[in-house]
């Protein structure tokens, strides 16, 4: 489990899903594997793998 004080917290919108850690602008030494991970319906989610919690903002996509 990640200590609170080096839990990194990034918001996402719309356009960053389908969502998954790591994300494209992550550094080399930061990389694990791929995982996609749902961010609905709680607006929010914890990487299993580097516990990164994103949190959603703005308007939901539509559709699906």
């Amino acid at each position: 489990m990640a200590d609170n004080n080096t839990q990194r917290t990034v918001e996402i919108t719309a356009k960053d899903l389908p969502l998954h850690c790591p994300m494209p602008d992550a550094p080399l030494w930061a990389r694990h594997p791929r995982v996609f991970l749902i961010v609905a319906p709680d607006g929010e989610v914890v990487c299993p793998y580097c516990s990164t919690r994103y949190v959603f903002k703005g308007e939901a996509p539509k559709g699906h």
